[in-house]
């Protein structure tokens, strides 16, 4: 079985942050956007900017999340996904890898 979702409209990422201990990137979805098939090297903390539903294939199921402006999670590293938009309207969120957890002060 293929992973990820079949789409031709791919959500865009701005890089705000790279540096040696994390890397903040906002990410926008157009309706029906996704991420494409990947993994996460890094933990990770997502902060929604905006109301939507996340639609997750991990590969194994596809789970729709709806989520409110402001709402955050987390995820430990190794994550493998992707990520689409299943709202009717574009969302948006922020994304933070940590990549040096000891190193936050």
């Amino acid at each position: 079985m293929e992973k990820g979702f079949r789409c031709t409209i791919p959500a865009r990422a701005s890089v705000q942050s790279d540096d040696a201990i994390a890397r903040i990137t906002r990410w926008d979805f157009p309706v029906g956007a996704a991420t494409g098939w990947h993994r996460h090297g890094w933990a990770y903390f997502v902060i929604m900017l905006t109301e939507g539903i996340l639609r997750i294939d991990d590969g194994m199921k596809v789970t729709d999340v709806p989520l409110a402006a402001g709402q955050s999670y987390r995820r430990p590293a190794g994550i493998e996904h992707d990520v689409m938009n299943a709202s009717p309207h574009e969302i948006a969120f922020v994304e933070i890898e940590v990549k040096a957890p000891g190193q936050l002060e």
